[in-house]
């Protein structure tokens, strides 16, 4: 049976409700296009909304931390709907809610070009929350922009990621895809050699469900966001892509 339509969403942000996460799990039992229609309005009031607003109160953030990169209420959240065209699995619809904080000269929000700079990423999912920042699997011309940088001068960027506090807070970079040995073409003594191996540059760090359902979380986002800053400004600057003082 349809469950009773919910008030109309508060754009306002007063954190992601613990009932999002309950709607997920359920979301996760039952995906279904059924399901899902009829519990849509808690889709929007729950997930959705809250999401578009927390993208908000972050832009707000990374004025002041990050001024280059940018939230979009409507560009910066993912689709709940899954791309199942080459997927084995057929569930219609994501059991998560994400979205993507990016470079002002780098596209325009999700599914675009701004995949071809650094930028944030926030996940929210029953026990699998994160925040994460970097470039996940660039496209060829950009992967190639930053091995040319590496190869110039690794050194700021091996000092980035392997600084001791950096990897209490986040951990190593992904290993994703990564290469078993340098490049074809490339001298494997090279100093850059094992940073030459990888093919997705992020970082994460887990947030567990009292942390991602906290009012606070945007505020408590702005030591990560200090943090990530030097990686997320090292590739972007191997991408040609500046940083700003402030926004104008």
């Amino acid at each position: 049976m349809p469950r009773r339509a919910t008030p109309p969403p508060d754009h306002r942000w007063t954190g992601f409700a613990p009932a999002a996460l309950t709607f997920l799990r359920q979301l996760r039992r039952h995906n279904t296009r059924e399901w899902f229609e009829a519990n849509r309005d808690r889709y929007h009031h729950l997930v959705r909304d809250p999401m578009r607003a927390f993208v908000e109160e972050m832009d707000v953030l990374l004025a002041t931390e990050l001024p280059e990169l940018r939230g979009d209420p409507r560009r910066s959240v993912f689709r709940i709907h899954r791309d199942v065209r080459f997927s084995a699995d057929k569930s219609p619809y994501k059991t998560h809610a994400s979205c993507w904080f990016f470079h002002r000269d780098a596209g325009k929000g999700v599914g675009q070009a701004a995949h071809g700079g650094a930028g944030i990423y926030v996940h929210l999912e029953p026990g699998a929350s994160m925040v994460a920042g970097g470039i996940w699997m660039p496209p060829k011309p950009a992967l190639d922009q930053i091995r040319a940088a590496l190869l110039e001068d690794h050194e700021p960027f091996a000092a980035i990621v392997t600084a001791p506090a950096f990897r209490r807070r986040f951990g190593r970079l992904s290993e994703e895809a990564m290469l078993v040995r340098a490049p074809r073409g490339t001298d494997p003594e090279h100093p850059a050699a094992p940073w030459l191996r990888y093919k997705s540059f992020t970082v994460h760090r887990l947030l567990d469900n009292a942390a991602i359902t906290h009012p606070k979380l945007v505020s408590r986002l702005a030591t990560d966001i200090a943090a990530l800053r030097p990686l997320i400004r090292w590739l972007n600057g191997a991408l040609g892509f500046a940083p700003l003082a402030s926004r104008r």
